[in-house]
């Protein structure tokens, strides 16, 4: 345990995510991850949530509920992101080629990423937070997304927007507006502030 965490245990992340945990372990969060083992695609499904922002908002929480559920006592961190561009929500690609559409899609043109979160023990919410980023993306031939695509390898698919700004994805953009551990998937100034408002932390 640090100084600056006062809680009694570590906080859960309700995700196998390097990211996510490497985005709280340097603002100096103790850490635990544990696979939430749901099916996001089937909760999207069954909610028929159209707000993208909404839809983060449940996905993040079955998150944080399905662990705390097997964990008694612990404050559970659960975050999901959802992308959305002209009312269409996007999905993360499952080979090149739906890589190759999605990007033929967003090129040109600014999408949302809708980046929520949720805190839960003992198989109820606590809080909910969401923050959202604005990403403006070059204008882009089909030569170009497919040197990108090949450069970029499996990379590329790693990612809902077929892209990871922190590498070589941020060449595809023209401007990008937003807190970039929103951009990476969790909205870390609101949970800092969540996590103060619950006493969690020294300052």
């Amino acid at each position: 345990m640090t100084a600056l965490w006062t809680a009694p245990d570590p906080l859960i992340l309700a995700s196998t995510s390097a990211t996510r945990r490497g985005l709280l372990e340097r603002a100096g969060l103790p850490v635990e991850t544990e696979n939430p083992r749901i099916d996001e695609r089937q909760v999207e499904e069954a909610s028929r949530i159209a707000a993208p922002e909404r839809l983060a908002a449940r996905l993040a929480a079955e998150k944080a509920l399905a662990v705390s559920r097997r964990r008694p006592g612990r404050l559970v961190l659960g975050a999901d992101q959802v992308l959305s561009c002209n009312g269409q929500v996007f999905h993360r690609p499952y080979d090149r080629e739906a890589a190759f559409r999605q990007l033929r899609d967003l090129a040109g043109r600014t999408h949302s990423l809708h980046s929520a979160g949720c805190l839960a023990r003992d198989g109820e919410p606590v809080t909910w937070f969401y923050d959202a980023a604005h990403l403006a993306m070059r204008a882009l031939s089909e030569d170009s997304l497919n040197a990108y695509l090949d450069i970029a390898g499996e990379q590329a698919l790693s990612g809902v927007g077929c892209y990871q700004v922190e590498n070589l994805g941020v060449h595809l953009f023209e401007k990008i507006d937003g807190d970039h551990a929103t951009i990476l998937g969790l909205p870390l100034l609101p949970l800092l502030a969540a996590l103060r408002r619950l006493g969690c932390l020294a300052f």
